[in-house]
């Protein structure tokens, strides 16, 4: 799959078979997402790899949105660590690009994932900080649950040319 037809075509997925994933697998779209551009090349990431099903299907008793996760063989917590920036405040904006090419990586091998946000919200931060055991330092940014899709979303065009525009608004 070329890059401008993953782009166009990945789609969230929240279903996933049984199937599992390799950890040699989930390695190699780690990989892809450390190859995200950063704020002057800070890389200010961790990626903690999720396979304990007991973990993983605690998750939705504090993230309203995360209900897949009990069904997920793995997923794939994006963290941002400030401690590592040269530029204040755009670890944000760098754990979003790592999460973008972990999800576009994903559909590329033919995997389904959906991005599950956690930062800026507390309420989704600190419990999950608890149940990883995670440093106070280490921000949780997004969890990616993996898997083979035991659904298939639709490609949509959502080019929207009204929203360009031109030298000037």
């Amino acid at each position: 799959m070329d890059a401008i037809e993953a782009l166009n075509t990945r789609r969230s997925i929240r279903a996933f078979t049984s199937r599992p994933v390799s950890l040699e697998l989930v390695r190699e779209l780690i990989r892809a997402a450390m190859h995200a551009p950063s704020a002057g090349n800070e890389q200010p990431w961790h990626f903690i790899i999720l396979t304990d099903h007991e973990l993983l299907s605690k998750i939705p008793d504090f993230h309203p949105y995360a209900g897949m996760m009990a069904e997920a063989p793995v997923a794939v917590l994006v963290c941002g660590d400030p401690r590592q920036e040269k530029h204040p405040g755009m670890w944000v904006q760098d754990c979003a690009a790592a999460t973008q090419n972990l999800l576009l990586a994903a559909h590329a091998k033919g995997l389904g994932a959906v991005w599950v946000g956690v930062h800026p919200r507390e309420d989704r931060i600190l419990p999950l900080r608890k149940l990883i055991e995670m440093p106070e330092a280490i921000i949780p940014f997004a969890l990616i649950p993996l898997g083979h899709p035991a659904e298939k979303a639709d490609a949509e065009d959502r080019y929207r040319p009204e929203l360009i525009h031109l030298n000037q608004w």
